[in-house]
């Protein structure tokens, strides 16, 4: 089984981009700290995180560098060449799912997310 459920901060702000066959996806980095110590010190992970299709329009729309997020998804690896030829592998985790856990902005202001304006995820299910 490979699952993950990840909460953490946006290290910056998402990137949203579209493949050649014209499918969007978004990527940022996810800040999740350690659930211990090391030294009196709290350890944190940076994990790359790629989002695809309208959930990836939404992280683009809806988060920004310091956004407290919920993730849930898969971790993959994928490899490719460099021009030098040398084989280069990245680890990325998948999200299935985003939830937006921020409340409040910089200013103190509370964000107003307008629901009905967020893009559907998926339109084809049977119900």
């Amino acid at each position: 089984m490979n699952k993950v459920f990840l909460i953490g901060n946006l290290t910056r702000d998402p990137e949203l981009s579209t493949t050649n066959s014209g499918v969007k996806f978004c990527r940022f980095t996810l800040a999740v700290s350690r659930s211990y110590s090391k030294d009196g010190k709290r350890e944190t992970d940076f994990l790359p995180v790629v989002v695809w299709r309208a959930q990836a329009d939404n992280c683009a729309r809806y988060l920004k560098k310091g956004s407290k997020a919920a993730i849930s998804g898969s971790i993959q690896t994928r490899s490719y060449d460099t021009q030098d030829g040398s084989r280069r592998y990245v680890t990325e985790i998948a999200a299935d799912e985003v939830q937006f856990l921020s409340t409040k902005n910089d200013d103190g202001k509370s964000d107003d997310v307008d629901f009905d304006d967020l893009t559907p995820i998926d339109d084809d299910l049977p119900f």
